[in-house]
Protein backbone atom coordinates (compact mmCIF):
# COMPACT_ATOMS: atom_id res chain seq x y z
CA UNK A 1 0.00 0.00 0.00
CA UNK A 2 1.62 3.00 -1.00
CA UNK A 3 1.07 6.60 0.53
CA UNK A 4 1.96 9.88 -1.36
CA UNK A 5 2.53 13.03 0.74
CA UNK A 6 0.85 16.27 -0.15
CA UNK A 7 2.89 19.22 -1.54
CA UNK A 8 0.08 21.75 -1.79
CA UNK A 9 -0.30 21.37 -5.58
CA UNK A 10 -3.93 19.80 -5.11
CA UNK A 11 -7.03 22.25 -5.77
CA UNK A 12 -9.42 22.69 -3.18
CA UNK A 13 -12.45 21.03 -3.13
CA UNK A 14 -15.41 20.08 -1.28
CA UNK A 15 -17.34 17.33 -1.83
CA UNK A 16 -20.98 16.45 0.23
CA UNK A 17 -22.28 12.81 -0.21
CA UNK A 18 -25.58 12.33 1.63
CA UNK A 19 -26.17 9.21 3.60
CA UNK A 20 -28.63 7.30 1.52
CA UNK A 21 -25.58 7.47 -1.52
CA UNK A 22 -23.36 4.97 0.80
CA UNK A 23 -23.50 1.72 -0.27
CA UNK A 24 -25.58 -0.76 1.80
CA UNK A 25 -25.52 -4.07 3.35
CA UNK A 26 -28.42 -5.87 4.83
CA UNK A 27 -27.50 -8.98 6.43
CA UNK A 28 -30.26 -10.18 8.92
CA UNK A 29 -28.34 -9.36 11.92
CA UNK A 30 -26.40 -6.80 10.02
CA UNK A 31 -27.71 -3.31 8.95
CA UNK A 32 -23.98 -1.31 7.65
CA UNK A 33 -23.37 2.03 5.54
CA UNK A 34 -19.96 2.11 3.59
CA UNK A 35 -18.57 5.27 2.81
CA UNK A 36 -16.08 3.79 1.05
CA UNK A 37 -15.59 0.39 -1.67
CA UNK A 38 -15.85 -2.04 1.25
CA UNK A 39 -16.77 -6.01 0.75
CA UNK A 40 -18.55 -7.32 -2.55
CA UNK A 41 -19.09 -2.91 -2.79
CA UNK A 42 -16.60 -1.78 -5.87
CA UNK A 43 -16.36 2.08 -7.12
CA UNK A 44 -12.58 1.85 -8.47
CA UNK A 45 -13.76 6.38 -7.92
CA UNK A 46 -14.47 5.92 -4.77
CA UNK A 47 -11.24 4.16 -2.75
CA UNK A 48 -10.71 6.37 0.12
CA UNK A 49 -10.03 9.67 1.39
CA UNK A 50 -6.67 10.77 2.18
CA UNK A 51 -5.60 8.06 4.64
CA UNK A 52 -8.92 6.59 5.46
CA UNK A 53 -9.70 3.46 3.65
CA UNK A 54 -12.77 2.15 5.62
CA UNK A 55 -15.52 3.83 7.19
CA UNK A 56 -18.52 1.25 7.92
CA UNK A 57 -21.44 2.52 10.07
CA UNK A 58 -22.60 -0.41 11.20
CA UNK A 59 -25.78 -1.68 13.27
CA UNK A 60 -25.82 -4.80 14.78
CA UNK A 61 -28.76 -7.06 16.66
CA UNK A 62 -28.90 -8.21 19.88
CA UNK A 63 -26.82 -11.22 20.78
CA UNK A 64 -25.13 -11.57 17.03
CA UNK A 65 -22.04 -9.76 15.97
CA UNK A 66 -18.69 -10.23 13.78
CA UNK A 67 -17.50 -13.28 14.67
CA UNK A 68 -13.55 -14.10 14.67
CA UNK A 69 -12.09 -12.78 11.82
CA UNK A 70 -7.71 -11.95 10.74
CA UNK A 71 -6.94 -8.32 10.13
CA UNK A 72 -3.25 -7.60 8.96
CA UNK A 73 -1.17 -4.40 9.10
CA UNK A 74 -4.03 -2.15 9.38
CA UNK A 75 -4.87 0.44 12.59
CA UNK A 76 -8.43 -0.27 13.27
CA UNK A 77 -10.72 2.39 15.19
CA UNK A 78 -13.49 1.77 17.06
CA UNK A 79 -16.70 4.65 18.31
CA UNK A 80 -19.83 3.04 19.47
CA UNK A 81 -22.57 5.95 19.04
CA UNK A 82 -25.45 4.03 21.07
CA UNK A 83 -25.45 0.56 22.59
CA UNK A 84 -22.49 -1.98 23.79
CA UNK A 85 -19.85 -3.72 22.05
CA UNK A 86 -17.76 -6.92 23.13
CA UNK A 87 -14.56 -6.95 21.37
CA UNK A 88 -12.07 -10.05 21.88
CA UNK A 89 -8.86 -11.44 20.26
CA UNK A 90 -6.15 -13.46 19.80
CA UNK A 91 -4.03 -11.28 21.79
CA UNK A 92 -5.97 -11.82 25.10
CA UNK A 93 -7.78 -8.21 25.16
CA UNK A 94 -11.19 -7.98 25.35
CA UNK A 95 -13.65 -5.42 26.62
CA UNK A 96 -16.84 -3.98 26.43
CA UNK A 97 -17.14 -0.98 24.09
CA UNK A 98 -19.64 2.06 25.06
CA UNK A 99 -20.25 5.62 23.43
CA UNK A 100 -17.39 7.76 24.59
CA UNK A 101 -14.95 5.08 24.95
CA UNK A 102 -12.05 5.11 22.29
CA UNK A 103 -10.41 1.58 21.02
CA UNK A 104 -7.86 1.27 18.78
CA UNK A 105 -7.02 -2.33 17.09
CA UNK A 106 -3.31 -2.60 15.88
CA UNK A 107 -3.36 -5.45 13.65
CA UNK A 108 0.58 -5.57 12.68
CA UNK A 109 1.81 -9.20 11.73
CA UNK A 110 -1.65 -10.60 12.44
CA UNK A 111 -4.75 -10.22 14.82
CA UNK A 112 -7.68 -12.17 14.85
CA UNK A 113 -10.57 -10.56 17.01
CA UNK A 114 -14.51 -11.00 16.87
CA UNK A 115 -17.11 -7.53 17.63
CA UNK A 116 -20.17 -9.00 19.01
CA UNK A 117 -23.64 -7.43 20.48
CA UNK A 118 -23.81 -8.91 24.11
CA UNK A 119 -26.63 -7.26 24.55
CA UNK A 120 -30.14 -9.22 24.29
CA UNK A 121 -32.58 -6.77 23.99
CA UNK A 122 -30.93 -3.97 21.72
CA UNK A 123 -29.02 -2.71 19.19
CA UNK A 124 -25.60 -2.03 18.88
CA UNK A 125 -24.78 1.38 16.41
CA UNK A 126 -21.00 2.05 15.65
CA UNK A 127 -18.74 3.61 13.63
CA UNK A 128 -15.63 1.32 12.03
CA UNK A 129 -12.58 3.66 10.91
CA UNK A 130 -9.14 2.12 9.38
CA UNK A 131 -6.13 3.69 8.12
CA UNK A 132 -3.18 2.59 7.30
CA UNK A 133 -0.31 2.15 9.43
CA UNK A 134 3.50 3.89 9.42
CA UNK A 135 5.37 0.85 9.70
CA UNK A 136 4.18 -2.38 8.88
CA UNK A 137 4.59 -6.14 10.07
CA UNK A 138 4.67 -4.56 14.08
CA UNK A 139 3.56 -6.13 17.12
CA UNK A 140 -0.05 -6.59 17.30
CA UNK A 141 -1.28 -4.08 20.00
CA UNK A 142 -4.83 -2.88 21.80
CA UNK A 143 -5.92 0.39 23.48
CA UNK A 144 -9.03 1.39 24.87
CA UNK A 145 -9.70 5.35 26.85
CA UNK A 146 -12.88 6.67 28.32
CA UNK A 147 -12.82 10.66 27.07
CA UNK A 148 -16.39 11.27 27.58
CA UNK A 149 -15.04 13.95 30.52
CA UNK A 150 -13.64 15.77 27.43
CA UNK A 151 -16.26 15.94 24.95
CA UNK A 152 -18.90 16.67 27.44
CA UNK A 153 -16.50 20.23 27.66
CA UNK A 154 -17.26 21.21 23.84
CA UNK A 155 -15.30 21.64 21.17
CA UNK A 156 -13.49 19.20 19.30
CA UNK A 157 -11.47 16.86 21.11
CA UNK A 158 -8.72 13.98 19.83
CA UNK A 159 -10.20 10.87 19.97
CA UNK A 160 -7.37 9.05 17.96
CA UNK A 161 -3.60 10.30 17.31
CA UNK A 162 -0.49 9.58 15.70
CA UNK A 163 0.95 12.71 16.57
CA UNK A 164 1.42 11.56 20.62
CA UNK A 165 -1.98 13.49 22.27
CA UNK A 166 -2.05 12.44 25.80
CA UNK A 167 -5.70 13.11 26.04
CA UNK A 168 -6.41 10.49 22.70
CA UNK A 169 -5.93 7.02 22.06
CA UNK A 170 -2.72 6.17 19.61
CA UNK A 171 -2.07 5.24 16.35
CA UNK A 172 1.02 3.77 14.00
CA UNK A 173 -0.06 6.81 11.59
CA UNK A 174 1.84 10.05 12.09
CA UNK A 175 -0.01 11.53 9.10
CA UNK A 176 -3.65 10.98 10.81
CA UNK A 177 -5.47 12.37 13.25
CA UNK A 178 -9.46 11.91 14.45
CA UNK A 179 -10.87 14.41 16.21
CA UNK A 180 -14.60 14.01 17.57
CA UNK A 181 -16.98 16.61 19.09
CA UNK A 182 -20.19 16.74 21.27
CA UNK A 183 -21.78 20.17 19.94
CA UNK A 184 -24.47 21.65 22.12
CA UNK A 185 -27.51 23.59 19.70
CA UNK A 186 -25.82 26.58 17.91
CA UNK A 187 -22.01 25.53 19.04
CA UNK A 188 -19.47 26.57 16.46
CA UNK A 189 -15.98 25.38 15.95
CA UNK A 190 -13.40 25.18 13.22
CA UNK A 191 -12.99 21.92 10.98
CA UNK A 192 -9.29 21.62 10.85
CA UNK A 193 -7.11 22.76 8.09
CA UNK A 194 -5.33 20.31 7.10
CA UNK A 195 -4.72 18.58 2.61
CA UNK A 196 -7.32 15.91 3.47
CA UNK A 197 -10.65 16.51 5.49
CA UNK A 198 -13.14 13.93 6.21
CA UNK A 199 -16.24 15.36 8.18
CA UNK A 200 -18.86 12.94 9.13
CA UNK A 201 -22.03 13.42 11.12
CA UNK A 202 -23.22 10.74 13.54
CA UNK A 203 -26.30 12.16 15.41
CA UNK A 204 -28.19 15.76 14.88
CA UNK A 205 -27.06 18.22 12.29
CA UNK A 206 -24.67 21.06 11.56
CA UNK A 207 -24.47 23.94 8.96
CA UNK A 208 -20.87 23.33 7.12
CA UNK A 209 -19.46 26.95 5.71
CA UNK A 210 -19.27 26.81 2.22
CA UNK A 211 -21.31 23.91 2.10
CA UNK A 212 -24.54 23.43 3.69
CA UNK A 213 -26.66 21.79 6.01
CA UNK A 214 -25.06 18.14 7.03
CA UNK A 215 -27.71 15.83 8.78
CA UNK A 216 -27.00 12.22 10.30
CA UNK A 217 -25.45 10.08 8.07
CA UNK A 218 -23.83 12.77 5.77
CA UNK A 219 -20.22 13.62 5.11
CA UNK A 220 -18.30 16.16 3.88
CA UNK A 221 -14.78 15.49 2.27
CA UNK A 222 -12.76 18.83 2.03
CA UNK A 223 -9.37 18.65 0.04
CA UNK A 224 -6.82 21.70 0.47
CA UNK A 225 -10.24 23.73 2.06
CA UNK A 226 -8.72 25.30 4.28
CA UNK A 227 -10.39 25.77 7.91
CA UNK A 228 -13.93 26.39 7.43
CA UNK A 229 -17.04 26.98 9.95
CA UNK A 230 -19.00 23.79 11.39
CA UNK A 231 -22.04 25.44 13.48
CA UNK A 232 -24.38 22.61 15.06
CA UNK A 233 -28.05 22.83 14.45
CA UNK A 234 -30.30 24.88 17.23
CA UNK A 235 -32.51 22.00 18.17
CA UNK A 236 -30.64 18.88 18.45
CA UNK A 237 -26.79 20.25 17.99
CA UNK A 238 -24.43 17.75 16.29
CA UNK A 239 -22.18 14.77 17.11
CA UNK A 240 -19.13 14.61 14.68
CA UNK A 241 -16.02 12.84 13.62
CA UNK A 242 -13.48 14.37 11.69
CA UNK A 243 -10.48 12.46 10.00
CA UNK A 244 -7.58 15.00 9.20
CA UNK A 245 -4.68 13.43 7.00
CA UNK A 246 -1.99 14.76 5.73
CA UNK A 247 -1.51 12.65 2.73
CA UNK A 248 -3.56 10.01 0.45
CA UNK A 249 -2.92 6.67 -0.78
CA UNK A 250 -2.35 5.76 -4.07
CA UNK A 251 -5.10 5.25 -6.50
Amino acid sequence: MTIMQDHGTTRPTVEVRRGERRFHTQAGWLDSRHSFSFSHHYDPSNMHHGLLLVHNDDVVKPNTGFRSHPHRDMEIVTWVLDGELEHKDSEGNSGIIYPGLAQRMSAGTGIWHSEMNPQGDKDVHFIQMWVPPDQESVTPSYEQLDINGQLNKGGLVPIASGRGHQAAISIRQKGALLWGGRLQPGEAVRVPDAPYVHLFVTKGSAELEGAGRLDAGDEARLTAAGSRRLTAGKTHGAEVLIWETDAALEP
